[in-house]
Parts: structure tokens; C-alpha cells; sequence
């Protein structure tokens, strides 16, 4: 995979929280305001860009942590998550400021996810010949794994193509969204059908191939060779209703039109005298800095 025929698609919120919770609390500025989830995010940022070298590269960003077009479907919907503390949505902003000095397009949107601005931004460019390489630890992503592209879970060291995305859950990344719906996903408060788990969930759309064709052919379900199969089809059909709105929230969206509109990508010229200012703000030290300043 080379890194000039790639898109690299970060998802940014991942990583920020990644930091929040990894950094020492210790780190703030000279408010006494906590710096520690940039600093952790600007170090990752930097070990990316250092390592890839990419020329397309996109942070993706949330900002409709409690009001996306999903609450819509299903007012529960994440809301097991504690609303982020200030001192964290401080450091959301100042992360987004970092990457833009860097050069690196930044999207938001108050209504779509991070995970629908890079679908939408992996569709986009997939259709102008680049691969994807989507770098998170949401396993809700894979469902957008095509042909030579990746998901890369780079802290961890982890990285899946489409054959290991199938590998690894059962199913084939374009069923990965009919397999969340059907086990439900506890992180996203997302319930599911009671009762079926991973592997169950796994051998039905192995069957059947499609959502489609497990629903209009619930009567063979009793027939599969799996455990259960006769209780199996009873769970479906008495939460046909639950797993169908499950199903609207695990799918990610690839069509915002404002991405459409300005799908950019390509890394352009960073600004040192911002990134300066930021650093004074914030704080930091001399080696971040020079790091940073130096992939400017």
C-alpha cells in the first residue's frame, strides 16, 4: 500500500479520547486548564505523518456526540456515555486547530459522526482510484473495507484488510452493519435481538448472504445446523421491529452532502507561525514542537 495512491481517513475522536485517558492529568497550560489529550493526539499525529508521509490525509472529527440524525431514530442511542467534561471538549478544539496548522483538512458536522464523514470521504475517493486506509479502533468502520483497503488500529498495532475483517467477525465487511444490528453493540447502546450473539449472528447472514434474504426467509431459520435454531427464529420474529431500527443506526451514512461538496483531501502547506502560537498557549515543550514544526 503505497502512501501517495492512499487515502489516509483518521478518526480523530478515537484517538483524542485515546489520549484523555492514557496522558497524565498532569499536563495543562499555564490557566492550569488540562492539555493532556492534545498532547497524546498531537504525539500520534505526528508519528503518523512521520511514518506514512501520506499526501491525502483527513481528520474526521464528532461533534454531535448526543445529537446526530441517529438520536432521531433512537433517542437512546448512546446514552449510557457520560457527556464529555469541559476540560475535554476544550482539547477537541484545540486538537482540530493543530491538525489545520498542519495543513490536514478537518470535517465536523453537527449532525453526521466522525464515521459518517469518513464513509462519505472513502467513498468519494475510492471512486477517484485511491485506496482507503482508516485509521481508528471502532470496529463500526470495517463495514467500509473495500478492495485494498485497510483498517488500522495504529496504536495497537493492528491492521485488517477485507479478507481479515471476515476473518476476524464471521462476515464479510459489507455485512458488517447486519451483524452489529442483529447482536447490538453495547458501546453505542444499541440493543439488538436479545439472544443473539456473535456467532449466531455470523452463521445467519453466512446463510442467507444478504439482511434481505435472512428477513424474507425466516422459515428456514429452524432448518440452519446451528444450536438453537428453532428458538433462534422466535427471537427474530418477535424482534423483527428492534432489530430493523438497530439496523438504520449501525449503517454508516456515505452521502453528506456537505462532504460531497468539498471532498478535499490532499495535504496542503501548514503554518509554523500558528503552530507556534498554539505550542505557547499550550504550553509544550521543545521536542513536540520541533516535531511538529517540522512536518509543517
Amino acid at each position: 500500500m503505497s502512501a501517495q495512491d492512499t487515502v489516509y481517513l483518521i478518526d480523530a475522536s478515537v484517538q483524542i479520547f485515546r489520549a484523555w485517558f492514557s496522558v497524565p492529568a498532569d499536563f495543562s497550560d499555564a490557566q492550569g486548564r488540562p492539555t493532556n489529550a492534545v498532547y497524546g493526539f498531537a504525539g500520534f499525529l505526528c508519528g503518523l505523518l512521520e511514518q506514512q508521509q501520506p499526501s491525502h490525509v483527513v481528520l474526521a472529527f464528532d461533534e454531535s456526540l448526543s445529537s446526530s440524525y441517529r438520536n432521531e431514530i433512537y433517542p437512546e442511542y448512546k446514552a449510557n456515555r457520560d457527556p464529555a467534561p469541559e476540560e475535554l471538549k476544550r482539547q477537541f478544539a484545540w486538537c482540530r486547530e493543530l491538525g489545520e496548522a498542519m495543513g490536514i483538512p478537518c470535517y465536523g458536522h453537527d449532525r453526521y459522526e466522525a464515521d459518517d464523514l469518513i464513509g462519505t470521504m472513502s467513498q468519494i475517493w475510492r471512486g477517484r482510484g485511491y485506496n482507503n486506509c482508516i485509521v481508528t479502533s471502532d470496529k463500526d468502520l470495517t463495514q467500509l473495507v473495500g478492495p485494498g483497503d485497510w483498517w488500522w488500529d495504529l496504536s495497537r498495532r493492528k491492521k485488517m484488510d477485507a479478507s481479515a475483517v471476515e476473518a476476524h467477525f464471521g462476515v464479510p465487511p459489507h455485512l458488517i452493519a447486519d451483524y452489529l444490528a442483529l447482536t447490538g453493540d453495547a458501546v453505542d447502546n444499541i440493543p439488538g435481538v436479545p439472544g443473539i450473539g456473535p456467532k449466531t449472528a455470523a452463521k445467519l447472514l453466512q446463510h442467507f448472504g444478504s439482511w434481505e434474504a435472512l428477513w424474507s426467509g425466516l422459515e428456514q431459520v429452524p432448518s440452519i445446523k446451528m444450536r438453537g435454531a428453532a428458538s433462534v427464529a422466535k427471537k427474530l420474529n418477535d424482534h423483527r421491529d428492534a432489530a430493523f431500527m438497530a439496523r438504520q443506526l449501525t449503517e454508516i451514512c456515505c452521502d453528506i452532502p456537505e462532504v460531497v461538496a468539498n471532498p478535499e483531501a490532499e495535504r496542503g502547506t501548514g503554518s509554523s507561525a500558528t503552530l507556534e502560537r498554539l505550542f505557547d498557549d499550550l504550553g509544550f515543550g521543545p521536542m513536540l514542537r520541533r516535531r511538529c514544526l517540522a512536518l509543517c
